[in-house]
Parts: C-alpha cells; sequence; structure tokens
C-alpha cells in the first residue's frame, strides 16, 4: 500500500514541476517577444540606471548604444567599450584599457 502512495506522490510532483516548467517558458517567451518589438521599434527594454526613463538604441560607428533622452546618459553594452577602443586604437584611453586588461 505504501508504495502505491509513493507512486502517486511522485507522480503529483512530476505533474507540479512539469507545470511549473511551462509556465516559466511561457514567461520567456512573452519577455522574449516582448524585446524583440522593442528592438524592431528601436527601443531598449532595458530602463536608465540614473532616471528610469526608457533607453533608445543609437548608432555611433557601427556600435548600437543605449541613450536616455530625459537625462542624456549613455549606457554601454557588454563588450560595445571593448569594439569601440579597437576601433580607435591611437588614443591615450584605448593604450590605457587594453594595458591593463
Amino acid at each position: 500500500m505504501t508504495d502505491g502512495l509513493d507512486d502517486r506522490r511522485r507522480g503529483l510532483e512530476e505533474e507540479y514541476f512539469n507545470r511549473k516548467n511551462r509556465e516559466a517558458i511561457e514567461k520567456l517567451r512573452a519577455k522574449i517577444k516582448i524585446a524583440e518589438e522593442a528592438k524592431a521599434a528601436g527601443m531598449s527594454t532595458m530602463s536608465c540606471p540614473r532616471c528610469g526613463d526608457s533607453l533608445k538604441e543609437t548608432n555611433y560607428e557601427q556600435i548600437l548604444i543605449d541613450t536616455c533622452e530625459k537625462c542624456g546618459g549613455i549606457w554601454l553594452d557588454s563588450g560595445e567599450l571593448e569594439k569601440r577602443l579597437q576601433q580607435d586604437s591611437q588614443s591615450w584611453f584605448s593604450r590605457l584599457w587594453f594595458a591593463n586588461n
């Protein structure tokens, strides 16, 4: 009799975690859809760390940077600073950056 209860409990547990996994996948799909729509509109899904307003992607010398129209903040994604410094390898800042990294 104990084995029957254990099997039922295991089955309910599996059902619970399968349902939670499906819910998590649906949430991720919704976030991806919002991000794709924002990218198509030229808007970032992130908000400005300084003032909380929405960020707009701007093309600066073939690099997409995030700018805030409210406070004027400029925000770089991972790797964008390095990419910009490689484009201008003769500047004092790029020499300093690559010497220390």
